[in-house]
């Protein structure tokens, strides 16, 4: 069900020992789902992730932030504010969720003033290339950070070795620029989060015993010369699944529930041999056209 169903609310009130009034609500229903898009995301596969989350949980901490499809969906299914952790090194990413929620009417407000050509998103996307960037308020770097995701290509998020954005515009007939439900829903979600701009390590010193923790890292590539993991300048190649691994590994020894996905790779597979794996299939292939795309097998690990 998208924001904005409707379901009956049944109150039932005793008058005295003969008469009871039944008084029946309509209610709004939210449901929480990302607002970032992506061409690769985890919501194609909440179906095949369902079964295998934890049934109970502490807290839930996720790194690798993007679209957090999977915290949003367990908001979803257990309706009930868990505290959650949720951390990236991108600063831009960390801004923006934090705008949301924390200052959401003012980030809609910003967000009405952009519009969809081309000059203008030459303008906004030129904005990191200034000096001065880093000064402009966290509602403008939000706002901008939504509408390229909403605008460019294939809603890709990408930098360049100087830490610049680089992707073209999209060609769209009319994208929704901004989403006023679903980023108030996003606002709800939030509540009762901890959301920092922290490298994934940073989990070992607050994770605990039957906490939960969801890896969902760039990938390891699947060919030699692949080289699309980067949404910041400094990239996640062969020895950062290495120290990711090591995270995992500790997290399993401290007695936390730990899930992770990554594509079905030799590499992967090797890495993390000692442990529950299940696989799951994806579609791929940046292409408009549905069918030049392809399933793609990604493993999701799991220590429980």
């Amino acid at each position: 069900m998208e924001n904005g169903g409707i379901f009956d609310k049944i109150s039932i009130e005793f008058i005295n020992k003969k008469h009871l009034m039944i008084t029946i609500q309509k209610t709004r229903i939210i449901t929480y789902k990302p607002f970032i898009k992506r061409v690769w995301g985890k919501r194609q596969l909440l179906s095949q992730l369902e079964n295998l989350y934890p049934k109970k949980f502490k807290k839930y901490f996720e790194p690798f932030v993007w679209g957090w499809a999977v915290f949003f969906d367990l908001r979803n299914r257990f309706w009930t504010s868990f505290p959650a952790y949720l951390i990236d090194i991108n600063d831009e990413m960390i801004i923006t969720y934090n705008t949301i929620k924390n200052n959401v009417e003012l980030l809609i407000k910003e967000l009405k003033k952009y519009r969809y050509d081309k000059e203008f998103f030459m303008k906004i996307r030129a904005w990191d290339r200034k000096p001065g960037f880093k000064k402009r308020s966290d509602i403008q770097r939000a706002a901008r950070f939504i509408y390229l995701n909403r605008t460019g290509f294939n809603w890709l998020y990408r930098v360049n070795w100087s830490g610049f954005y680089n992707v073209p515009m999209g060609s769209y007939s009319n994208p929704m620029i901004c989403d006023v439900d679903n980023l108030f829903a996003a606002q709800a979600s939030l509540q009762n989060t901890t959301i920092k701009n922290e490298d994934f390590e940073t989990i070992l010193k607050h994770a605990k015993a039957w906490d939960f923790v969801y890896f969902d890292p760039p990938y390891d590539t699947l060919t030699d010369t692949a080289n699309f993991t980067s949404y910041n300048k400094w990239g996640f190649g062969k020895e950062e699944q290495k120290r990711l691994f090591e995270v995992y590994r500790k997290l399993d020894k401290k007695w936390c529930y730990v899930m992770l996905s990554n594509h079905n790779t030799p590499f992967i597979n090797k890495l993390y041999k000692d442990y529950r794996r299940e696989t799951v299939l994806a579609k791929r292939a940046i292409n408009s056209d549905a069918s030049k795309r392809w399933n793609v097998e990604e493993t999701v690990i799991l220590n429980y």
